[in-house]
């Protein structure tokens, strides 16, 4: 069993900064890419940005500039930190890895709970 745990999201003002975190554990051989999703009310799951095991990163470009994504392999950990947030950054945001475990040979992405982060005055 793997877990994807996620922490970090709240309420914050316009022009702030949050730092979310996520955390794996179980049953891990290794971890390959991770990172975050974010889905809005009424809107469509969409990548924010990701980070390969090497550490090359990938980002939307609505957020490029603005945030930040890396990573604890030690540690199996993944990170968004956000700055300069405006409201339309609102959503559910969403943590993933793709991970191989002890008992399988392949790669499965497993997705975090999802955490709220609000931008609102």
């Amino acid at each position: 069993q793997v877990q994807l745990v996620e922490s970090g999201g709240g309420l914050v003002q316009p022009g702030g900064s949050l730092r979310l975190s996520c955390a794996a554990s179980g049953s891990i051989f290794s971890i390959y890419g991770m990172g975050w999703y974010r889905q809005a009310p009424g809107k469509q799951r969409e990548l924010v940005a990701a980070v390969s095991s090497g550490g090359s990163t990938n980002y939307a470009a609505s957020v490029k500039g603005r945030f930040t994504i890396s990573r604890d392999n030690a540690k199996n950990t993944v990170y968004l930190q956000m700055g300069s947030l405006k409201p339309v950054y609102t959503a559910l945001y969403y943590c993933h890895a793709e991970i191989r475990t002890l008992v399988r040979p392949h790669t499965t992405l497993y997705w975090g709970q999802g955490t709220q982060d609000t931008v609102d005055s």
